[in-house]
């Protein structure tokens, strides 16, 4: 079980994730999770955050963790074993997205393709289980690389956003990490020896999402509040619309 919460960490990140939660109603009584976990730092302590979420939640909800197996050999136990831990069902499941992506289309910018597959894998898992949200590990830093991304090679204003209905599927996406920034995230797995599996993929720190981070560094390293500012600026513009009563 995680330990029960102390006031430092609910300072330190909690009460930003329940706030985060509540602003752009994110979980609802009854709701049913689907957590996207790879064995990276950000998919364990989104593990970690929502079994405390739920520890002390006025209402009920549901967790269930999905590992989408793109076919890469991994070893699984460090992420089977944190499951455990905090009394999350863990499903596993077994796709050839690496082999059809790599080995068949032998495609040169694969981590669109990829992307691609995974989450559709992800959200059939997710409807088989019977969820009805699908909560994913992405944080601020991601935000902000993906709105650079997009900035400077689509020519588009524009990042993920919190929370998403996705009405082909009938599955609303969650992203409860989304104002966290990623050092916090570093520092809560090194603290509570949160499993971290080695990415398999031959492309893995090569692509230009690396480049946006390198961007991100640089802009809060000169300006301290810039995530802050990027919050605000997602709300003024309303790519992020925080919920009415929120």
């Amino acid at each position: 079980m995680p330990r029960h919460y102390n006031r430092h960490y609910n300072k330190w990140f909690l009460a930003t994730v329940k706030q985060t939660i509540i602003r752009y109603a994110m979980i609802a009584t009854g709701d049913k999770l689907a957590i996207g976990v790879s064995g990276g730092k950000d998919s364990s302590a989104l593990l970690y955050i929502l079994s405390l979420v739920r520890e002390h939640a006025p209402f009920p909800f549901s967790l269930q963790a999905v590992f989408v197996d793109l076919g890469w050999p991994m070893d699984l136990s460090p992420v089977e074993n944190l499951c455990r831990r905090l009394h999350i069902p863990l499903h596993v499941e077994p796709t050839s997205i690496a082999r059809i992506v790599f080995d068949v289309r032998q495609e040169k910018n694969p981590c669109s393709l990829c992307a691609k597959m995974r989450r559709g894998a992800l959200h059939s898992a997710a409807q088989k289980l019977g969820c009805n949200k699908v909560a994913l590990g992405h944080h601020l830093d991601d935000a902000m690389e993906t709105f650079f991304l997009n900035l400077l090679y689509s020519g588009r204003l524009e990042t993920f956003k919190p929370f998403t209905y996705l009405d082909r599927r009938d599955l609303t996406m969650v992203r409860p990490l989304i104002c966290l920034p990623e050092k916090t995230l570093v520092t809560l797995c090194r603290l509570e020896n949160l499993p971290l599996v080695a990415n398999p993929c031959p492309v893995a720190g090569q692509t230009k999402r690396r480049e946006m981070g390198v961007i991100v560094d640089f802009l809060l390293s000169r300006y301290p509040r810039a995530y802050q500012r990027f919050i605000t600026a997602m709300e003024k513009s309303r790519i992020w619309k925080p919920h009415e009563g929120g």
